[in-house]
């Protein structure tokens, strides 16, 4: 089977690089609902155009529309799928169930991909998604090329190979949200991994001022052949909001990569590869990196390659000895961290030069380098100039002429999908001046600036025959036109009338519910009859769950799946739907609920209780509400400490960090998060939810129940903010 590569696209021009550059595929935005607010991304009609350029060049259009739709943006976001289905995108990428609900509903052809930021890790979630009607689920990144292989499905499998990672498990990070009111379920990450911290306990600083959850960019160029026998069928790179030319070249890298077998990467391309952008590669937990060499713990930024040492400054010059070349345009990074274009640079005797050499000693402008040190190239402006210069891709077509004296004459073109025909008048026997064979050959192979070219040609002319030269030219631009047409054309034309749910009049006696973490907080809750009590160790939980009002909440992360029957069960990902059967079961926050459509969808599928995202505010809240039937139940986080992230990185591994002892990330601003560890590395918010002032406000636009997400509460502050709901 062929495998797809399938390229980012954050800008017209980097459409262009990804096209010539050989992806079969690409991946794109429009100006709203996709996971990169802060891409160029596209218009409307540029989004109509970009579709038209790739299918000319036989590359699909994949769409991300993968962000929480809110119940008040839900007939806007149809109208541009609506949009979308009509240009001829191949397919949608998808994070929200509620919304892909209603693409099947309404767009019933459309392909959907179910995006990472569904975080989607496991077997059982893979089953849900098909159940909705997804052809095909970008994986998590945490998952390994072996437990990939493991999936026993028929669903196409994406994977990202290239480019920036999460620290944190897609669709599962809340931390830019809460702190700066950007939500990376939004678009909006503001990318608090890429920040230093502190690394400390109450008492002391063990680790300051590093890069502790910024991660090394994923680069799998060595491992291709094991991903090119694997189950994986789409390649994916990221960067959307990196440059055309570092889209273009990775692609074309990884395009020989796919093209030859056991291709190796030369010094010149592996250098290439790392002055585009890297912060340091991994091969990431897709080819098992262990976590100690999965992070950047010095910088967050382009590292660049190195090319040379500063030996000398004063305050005017900078002597710089190159081990590799460097050109005028060209961009580094001196000693101190600092960037700067070389605008201007010299040789030894400090005359105008365009180039340095390997072993030559240059000069540049110092403008306040004070330190000795390595220097790094960062814009490499010869492979930028040789991308530019790259000729855009040709198509392959078949040509025919059929051309007889007292026959109409024939031409036509073929690209193996479509074909375009020309029968015409009769062709006439030449009386003084015969048209050459070679002369029909020429006018129909040369296609000039055409997206064509000749690869196969039938001709079956007879000698001394007459056709004017106008004629056949003319027969070929119509011809190639026609091409075009049939190679860009769209046969969609849907109209739909959203459908909104009903609004509901919901009347409720609003019950109160705890998470708790030990069995202190458990005994409290107890004592103080709350409705419901989640408990997040399942020990505690058999210990107590004779009490009707105790339930266990499992894990947003499972790689195996418990046989629980007769149970109360707290679910945090999308394939423990699977429990509904025989089980009493409760949706958690982590599933990101933000509409009635995806409400009603886990009610259907036999969820007793949604618990909706805190990502949705009050207004959003009543405006969902109010379409959701008085039937189904709903929880929202009304006190507490939130989750901010969820990490396969093991931030205490190889640093002895004692279980008896509380850890902090610390930022600049002094504030501390939480850090607990396990199986996975939890960071918890700095600072705790409270709506307990308007508790009367949800209960009457109809919230069923009000929970109490406790950290490390003690049992006089439970009794506290009990008091405080109750009166």
């Amino acid at each position: 089977m062929k495998k797809e590569l399938l390229a980012p696209v954050g800008s017209s021009r980097a459409l262009e690089y990804a096209v010539k550059n050989g992806a079969d595929a690409v991946y794109l935005a429009g100006k709203n609902y996709g996971a990169r607010k802060y891409a160029d991304n596209f218009t409307n009609e540029e989004l109509k155009d970009a579709v038209k350029y790739a299918h000319l060049y036989g590359v699909k259009v994949y769409v991300t529309v993968n962000t929480i739709i809110f119940q008040d943006e839900i007939k806007d976001c149809l109208k541009y799928i609506e949009y979308l289905n009509n240009i001829g995108v191949d397919a949608l990428i998808v994070q929200d169930l509620g919304l892909i609900k209603l693409i099947r509903e309404y767009f019933p052809e459309m392909d959907i991909h179910a995006s990472t930021q569904a975080h989607t890790h496991n077997i059982e979630q893979i089953k849900i998604l098909e159940s909705l009607g997804v052809k095909r689920v970008v994986l998590a990144r945490e998952l390994s090329i072996d437990e990939i292989n493991k999936l026993d499905t028929n669903m196409e499998l994406e994977v990202f190979i290239h480019g920036a990672l999460c620290v944190c498990y897609s669709g599962q990070c809340l931390f830019s949200s809460f702190l700066l009111n950007r939500s990376g379920n939004r678009g909006l990450c503001a990318g608090l991994c890429r920040i230093p911290y502190n690394l400390v306990t109450n008492n002391k600083v063990l680790i300051k001022d590093k890069y502790l959850i910024s991660p090394k960019e994923l680069n799998t160029t060595s491992y291709m052949e094991e991903l090119k026998d694997s189950k994986v069928y789409s390649f994916k790179i990221e960067g959307r909001m990196k440059s055309p030319e570092y889209v273009g070249y990775v692609v074309s890298l990884y395009r020989k990569i796919l093209d030859n077998d056991n291709y190796k990467l030369s010094k010149e391309e592996i250098f290439n590869l790392k002055s585009l952008y890297n912060r340091g590669f991994t091969k990431g937990y897709l080819f098992n990196e262990l976590d100690k060499d999965f992070i950047s713990l010095n910088s967050s930024n382009h590292l660049g390659v190195e090319i040379g040492e500063v030996i000398y400054f004063d305050k005017h010059k900078i002597k710089i000895k190159l081990s590799h070349e460097l050109r005028q345009e060209d961009a580094i990074r001196l000693p101190n961290g600092e960037g700067m274009y070389v605008n201007f640079l010299y040789d030894v005797k400090g005359k105008l030069i365009n180039k340095g050499d390997i072993g030559d000693i240059v000069l540049i402008d110092n403008k306040g380098l004070d330190c000795l040190g390595k220097v790094s190239l960062t814009i490499n402006k010869k492979l930028d100039d040789e991308l530019k210069q790259k000729e855009n891709k040709k198509i392959d077509v078949k040509v025919f002429v059929y051309a007889h004296i007292n026959e109409k004459l024939v031409v036509s073109y073929s690209d193996e999908i479509n074909e375009v025909k020309y029968t015409g008048e009769v062709v006439d026997k030449a009386n003084n001046a015969p048209i050459s064979k070679e002369r029909i050959r020429e006018i129909f192979k040369s296609l000039g600036d055409t997206p064509f070219r000749v690869n196969e040609e039938f001709w079956d002319i007879e000698e001394n025959i007459f056709v004017a030269v106008g004629v056949l030219k003319n027969i070929k631009r119509t011809l190639i036109e026609e091409l075009v047409k049939k190679r860009t054309s769209v046969n969609r034309n849907v109209k739909i009338e959203y459908k909104e749910d009903k609004e509901c009049k919901r009347s409720v006696k609003l019950k109160i519910s705890a998470l708790a973490r030990s069995e202190e907080q458990v005994l409290c809750l107890l004592e103080n009859k709350v409705d419901y009590i989640y408990v997040t160790d399942e020990d505690l939980y058999q210990k107590y769950r004779k009490y009707s009002n105790i339930y266990l909440r499992l894990d947003r992360v499972i790689t195996k799946y418990k046989d629980y029957q007769n149970e109360r069960l707290l679910i945090g990902e999308t394939g423990s739907f699977k429990y509904t059967k025989d089980n009493v079961v409760v949706s958690d926050y982590y599933l990101n609920v933000v509409n009635s459509p995806y409400v009603n969808l886990l009610y259907n599928y036999g969820i007793k209780r949604v618990t909706i995202s805190p990502e949705c505010d009050i207004n959003r809240l009543k405006s969902l509400v109010s379409k959701v039937d008085n039937k189904i139940e709903l929880e929202i986080i009304g006190y507490g400490t939130l989750e901010y992230m969820i990490m396969k990185y093991n931030l205490g591994k190889d640093r002895n960090l004692r279980l008896d002892e509380e850890y902090f990330l610390e930022n600049k601003n002094k504030q501390r998060f939480p850090l607990v560890s396990d199986k996975f590395t939890h960071l918890f918010a700095n600072k705790r939810i409270d709506l307990i002032e308007n508790i009367k406000e949800y209960q009457n636009m109809g919230i069923n129940t009000f929970r109490l997400e406790l950290f490390k509460e003690t049992k006089e502050e439970i009794e506290s903010i009990l008091k405080r709901i109750k009166s």
